[in-house]
């Protein structure tokens, strides 16, 4: 059922309509929002750098080569040394500049790639000389054709002895890329990352192939450009990387950016630099926005504030509208719905919005007949109280990446046993949840040790048997924790607490540093200089 007032999803009423006999279109919230763009004069227009999309295989060499072609670190800085975010670089050669996009190799991020390939002049894909083909390589050639986006095959590796160039060539061959040696017209280079061989040829390669393209973009209207990544930044607030389309932006433009509007409080360059203006194929950090946009959201400056907010007002309502949620099964009905369904809800909270939809796709990859996986919330931040409410009132756990909970959510979260899984490397993440589907994992029980205390007298009293006198010498011990009694590093007794005293009052814990009173259930053979280690056992997750 469904009341009057109730939006439909769009399936929903596609479904409905055709019952009816009747058509639906569905269009997005930028179709019935298009921004009126300025007539582009082709006079105005100027070449521009060629932007190049870094596509391969994980671990082929992708962020090596950027590294060596910016003389810079960046792989070290990323988890595991697996890229994990769209980066954007802009790098000067004495021929001219190439803007580059470094984008994650790893099949949990095809969705970003995806996203990659749309604003991009040229795909360079890395295939390591000595591990060929592999399918990431072959999805990477897929997305570039679709995009009907020219390929350089650069053959990464080539330093080490079991590098085989010929081979990848002729594997690639299958898939249409025919080296011009062979009477082709795709770009080979050979090089080694590592070693900074053939770099420079690569480059020139690439100028090269721009050059034929004739690149141009007309630096006079107002800007136009496209989101490549977002974050919330803890001193900046809401930021994102636009990569310009046309246009030269300055500080001060008010602008929309997907359902937000903003004014240019500051940019960076890629190395973190303020700039002052930014033209065609530049890629830059803005800050002075509402809040955090999608990747791929297209951006552009407006006449006014006033104008920016108004459409961002519009889309803000067109894109509520579009969330419109089917029915959720009431609680009475809930435990038949679920006789019927098996489901695993899931909530993701990420550091930046990339990192949110490729844990998104990973995920609801692994849903199968017999068990769904549900992200029911993705966002970018870290994990708020309002998430924990939202995993208690939908059975959900959290999955974290690269980002923790605020303090009052965590106590929030252990209150109400919701879990939460912590983690900084996706393949990690989506491994775990796979196990947890496939046995819906038997629980192991952990050991954690919460705390110790040691005895420094032995009280005698009537009612009650031997109380110790202790010193708590770490961690924080609690009445409800179970106990062992270590004597020389030998465990003697294993067992219970019956009071826990300070001065005379009963209390629940005590911290460290503080003096405390324990008697043991049913044990009397205490003696000074022995170790009272509390501990609890915990259900983990099997690995």
């Amino acid at each position: 059922m469904a009341t009057i007032n109730q939006t439909l999803d769009a399936d929903t009423a596609a479904i409905i309509a055709a019952e009816y006999g009747t058509e639906v279109k569905v269009v997005s919230l930028y179709d019935e929002t298009v921004i009126k763009e300025d007539e582009d004069n082709p006079e105005d227009r100027v070449p521009r750098p060629p932007v190049v999309t870094i596509m391969g295989h994980v671990d082929h060499g992708k962020t090596k080569l950027l590294d060596t072609i910016r003389k810079s670190n960046i792989a070290d800085q990323e988890a595991g040394a697996i890229t994990q975010h769209i980066g954007a670089y802009q790098v000067t050669t004495p021929k001219g500049k190439i803007t580059f996009l470094d984008t994650p190799g790893h099949e949990a991020f095809t969705a970003m790639r995806a996203r990659g390939a749309s604003i991009t002049d040229i795909v360079v894909l890395v295939v390591a000389a000595d591990d060929g083909v592999k399918e990431q390589t072959v999805e990477a050639i897929r997305h570039a054709q679709a995009a009907n986006v020219p390929i350089i095959v650069a053959i990464n590796k080539i330093d080490l002895p079991t590098a085989n160039p010929e081979r990848v060539k002729q594997e690639l061959v299958q898939y249409g890329l025919q080296p011009e040696e062979w009477g082709g017209d795709t770009i080979y280079c050979e090089i080694s990352a590592k070693n900074n061989i053939g770099i420079d040829n690569l480059l020139d390669m690439i100028l090269l192939q721009a050059e034929m393209m004739d690149l141009k973009a007309n630096p006079k209207v107002k800007p136009v450009g496209r989101v490549i990544e977002s974050k919330k930044d803890p001193g900046k607030g809401p930021v994102a990387t636009i990569l310009i389309q046309k246009g030269t932006l300055r500080e001060g433009m008010p602008f929309v950016v997907g359902i937000y509007a903003g004014k240019v409080r500051a940019m960076f360059d890629d190395y973190g630099r303020r700039i002052n203006e930014a033209g065609p194929s530049t890629p830059v950090e803005i800050i002075g926005i509402e809040d955090v946009p999608e990747p791929g959201d297209p951006f552009h400056v407006v006449e006014s504030e006033k104008e920016a907010r108004e459409i961002a007002a519009k889309r803000q309502y067109y894109k509520q509208m579009t969330q419109a949620k089917r029915k959720q099964p009431s609680l009475k009905d809930l435990d038949e719905w679920t006789k019927e369904h098996k489901e695993l809800n899931i909530i993701i909270k990420a550091d930046v919005h990339g990192s949110v939809e490729a844990i998104r796709d990973g995920l609801q990859k692994l849903s199968t007949d017999e068990v769904k996986v549900n992200v029911i919330y993705g966002a970018a931040g870290p994990i708020t109280e309002s998430d924990v409410n939202l995993a208690l009132a939908s059975n959900a756990i959290i999955v974290a990446f690269q980002v923790r909970a605020t303090s009052k959510a965590q106590e929030l979260a252990e209150q109400n046993n919701v879990e939460i899984k912590y983690y900084s490397i996706i393949y990690n993440l989506l491994e775990d949840i796979e196990k947890a589907l496939k046995g819906m994992l038997e629980p192991e029980y952990e050991e954690i040790i919460t705390g110790e205390a040691e005895v420094r007298q032995v009280f005698r009293i009537s009612k009650v048997g031997n109380v110790a006198g202790c010193m708590v010498r770490k961690g924080k011990i609690n009445r409800n924790d179970k106990i062992r009694l270590i004597r020389d590093g030998v465990v003697i007794y294993d067992g219970e607490v019956n009071q826990l005293k300070r001065f005379k009052e009963d209390v629940a814990e005590v911290a460290e540093g503080y003096e405390c009173g324990i008697s043991i259930k049913g044990y009397n053979d205490i003696k000074e200089g022995d170790i009272i280690e509390f501990y609890k056992i915990q259900e983990v997750a099997k690995t």
